[in-house]
Order: structure tokens, then sequence, then C-alpha cells
């Protein structure tokens, strides 16, 4: 089944909203090539401080991996901070 997560990012401020703008593409660009994405999806909602999240992952050995290189990559400095609402769904 696999190992998907969907759910918000929520920015506070318009200047969390410009980091998450401008860190997103490079983002999403190495998130879905690798190995095990099957889905990786960002994207604006009609609220300018707010983003949907929907994410989904061959396994949980792929999923886990996915969150290694993301929490250390530039992301993950550019968007500290910034208030995550997911939901995860088939981890062991």
């Amino acid at each position: 089944m696999g190992v998907t997560l969907d759910g918000f990012l929520r920015c506070a401020s318009e200047e969390e909203a410009a980091r998450v703008r401008a860190a997103l593409p490079e983002h999403m660009r190495l998130t879905r090539a690798e190995p095990g994405c099957i889905r990786f999806d960002v994207v604006p909602t009609d609220d300018p401080l707010v983003w949907t999240v929907s994410e989904a992952f061959t396994d949980q050995a792929a999923f886990e991996a996915h969150q290694a290189r993301a929490g250390a990559s530039d992301w993950a400095q550019q968007t500290a901070g910034i208030a995550r609402d997911y939901t995860i769904k088939g981890m062991e």
C-alpha cells in the first residue's frame, strides 16, 4: 500500500510564505527524483499563507529516506518553525 502524507503547510506571515515560495521548487525537484516517490505535490490554496501537501511513497523505507534527506536540506533550514498539519498513513 505504501506510505501517504496529506495535510497543510501553514505560514504565520508573508515572510514565511516568501521563504516557502523560494525554496519549494528545488525541494519538489529533489523529492520527485527520490527512489520510491510516487507523488509529491505542494500546492498553494486560496489563502496565500497555506499550501496543501500530498505525498505518496512506495514503502516505509522510501518515506523514511525522504524524511532524512529533507530534514538535512536547505528546505528544512528555510522552513524551520513553519507549522505543518499532516496525517501520515501506512507506517508500521
